[in-house]
């Protein structure tokens, strides 16, 4: 019960950042999405101190560490919102929407080891794929690209945790790891764009000439 009212919360979170423009609100959407996942391996009721030192671990980075990075560097940029994304927000709620049916309808045919009380996960997961996927691709700016990257690794990170056998733990932390890395360089990228330019639209940067 509890996994499914964590996968329903996830869920509409995502549907949240597709039809905000609000870098802040999409930050702190994200941090609510990384405490949710950070809680997500010991929400099946299976207790270790493995599990619980990498849940910790997790809801440290996810729900803390990048967010506030993000946070940091929003606040150095003063800019507040995403301005004329390649897809509107409403189109963007209506594709999200469309994505859900498909994903559950892919998941279905999926033939993974997973207990039933994780089932809804798989779905919810390749969602959450889609919508870092597609933030990726049609908004302009930087910042959101990266909040875009960070959603489509928490859905990788949701598939190793409902396959602990095919995923182990160490390289779930290897990829947390990899994402921290990931997030301090494209902090630091955006961060210098933006004065360079007074700008982090990547559209216009194809512009430029050398």
């Amino acid at each position: 019960m509890l996994i499914e009212f964590m996968m329903i919360f996830l869920t509409l979170v995502n549907l949240i950042i597709l039809s905000t423009s609000r870098l802040s609100t999409c930050i702190k959407v994200i941090a609510c999405q990384g405490i949710i996942l950070g809680i997500l391996p010991i929400a099946g009721g299976q207790f270790s101190i493995e599990l619980v030192i990498f849940s910790i671990i997790a809801i440290g980075v996810k729900g803390i560490l990048f967010p506030s990075m993000l946070l940091r560097t929003l606040s150095q940029l003063n800019i507040h919102r995403e301005r004329k994304p390649y897809v509107g927000y409403g189109m963007s709620l209506l594709i999200g929407l469309v994505a859900i049916v498909f994903s559950w309808w892919i998941s279905s045919d999926l033939s993974l080891p997973v207990a039933p009380a994780s089932s809804t996960v798989v779905p919810v997961s390749l969602f959450t794929l889609f919508v870092g996927l597609f933030l990726i691709i049609s908004r302009k700016m930087a910042l959101t690209q990266v909040i875009g990257y960070l959603i489509f690794e928490n859905g990788i990170y949701m598939f190793g945790v409902v396959l602990p056998q095919k995923q182990p733990l160490l390289v779930e932390l290897a990829v947390l790891l990899d994402a921290f890395v990931a997030v301090f360089v494209m902090g630091i990228t955006i961060f210098h764009i933006s004065r360079a330019f007074d700008h982090i639209e990547t559209d216009q940067l194809s512009t430029l000439r050398s």
